[in-house]
């Protein structure tokens, strides 16, 4: 078992690029334990202006668009380049198990030896959307780690979209073709949040289908309200398997962010994004807090019971939580 790191040893091994020191930062700051919480918070405090610098890019897309083979390739082409990259792909967690169920790393095998790349599996828990809690700090760590692009791959399902379309500059969205059955079932908010759609698997016998997938999302976006007001989403189709169109992707990534560093808004969305994540905080502190109060703890699964049985309402239920709560708050 290693040694426990020192807040001084953990800011020296991210900082020097250690992969090893980095996945035991992210534990860290993972942990809800009290003093990981206090150690954690030291080691952000002392990373945190040493971070900023990277492209910060969302991806999503239901499953079977293909997400780990498009993350795999574009992660290649990247290091290709030069670049570092770290993908956080959070995984479904098992209800029962509270398990992750898919391995990020089996799912992007050359990514995940490529020596230019960090690959973070994260179990979702019970967050919001599926989105690990921590996805923010790690993101901290990993641009002062010397990573300068940072993908988030989401599970694609629930509110996990909008969740992740907070912590990032660039929100992609990957589509398939067949857009004349798909636009039915596109959630309208997961498009306005949209800054670019790509869709995916557009080769072979596919790739007509796929143009004309694109054109429909294109009248499709035309009705809706941009996520940024001086930049509109473009489409496009490409093929991770194939290795097509991918650069045409990531040129439009460039693009918007230099776009968005012109106009002062990625300035504006990141300090916008930092306020919303603090109340999000708060928010989880409250969540856990109410679940550990003395007295309410064990009111909790009863008045469950009840509003399950149809006993008392919802609202009800709420009202005597937040009166117990109050009432030994003020003891």
């Amino acid at each position: 078992m290693a040694a426990p790191l020192t807040t001084a040893g953990y800011v020296a091994g991210v900082t020097a690029g250690d992969p090893a020191v980095l996945a035991r930062a992210i534990t860290l700051v993972e942990s809800r334990r009290p003093e990981h919480r206090r150690l954690a918070q030291e080691v952000l405090t002392e990373l945190l202006p040493r971070s900023g610098g990277a492209h910060r890019v969302g991806i999503t897309g239901v499953p079977g668009v293909g997400k780990s083979t498009f993350i795999d390739q574009l992660g290649i082409n990247l290091t290709a380049a030069g670049r570092r990259v770290a993908v956080l792909a959070v995984d479904p967690t098992s209800s029962r198990t509270g398990g992750s169920i898919l391995g990020d790393k089996t799912r992007m095998e050359r990514l995940a030896t490529d020596p230019r790349a960090f690959i973070r599996p994260s179990p979702a828990g019970e967050t919001l959307g599926g989105v690990a809690g921590a996805t923010r700090e790690t993101i901290v760590l990993c641009e002062a780690a010397g990573f300068d692009v940072v993908l988030v791959e989401t599970v694609g399902v629930g509110q996990s979209e909008t969740v992740v379309a907070d912590m990032v500059d660039f929100f992609l969205v990957l589509m398939l073709a067949g857009a004349g059955d798909d636009l039915q079932g596109i959630k309208k908010g997961v498009l306005e949040l949209a800054d670019l759609i790509a869709v995916n698997k557009a080769d072979g016998d596919n790739r007509t289908r796929a143009e004309r997938a694109a054109a429909d999302y294109r009248l499709a976006l035309h009705m809706m309200t941009p996520a940024t007001p001086t930049w509109t989403p473009p489409v496009l189709t490409c093929s991770g398997l194939a290795d097509e169109g991918l650069d045409k992707v990531w040129e439009q990534v460039e693009l918007h962010r230099r776009k968005l560093e012109h106009t002062g808004e990625l300035d504006a969305r990141r300090r916008a994004q930092q306020v919303r994540w603090m109340w999000s905080m708060l928010d989880a502190r409250l969540h856990d807090d109410l679940r550990e109060t003395p007295h309410l703890a064990d009111e909790l699964p009863r008045l469950e019971a009840d509003v399950r049985a149809g006993a008392t309402t919802p609202t009800a239920a709420a009202d005597a939580v937040w009166d117990l709560y109050r009432r030994h708050r003020r003891a």
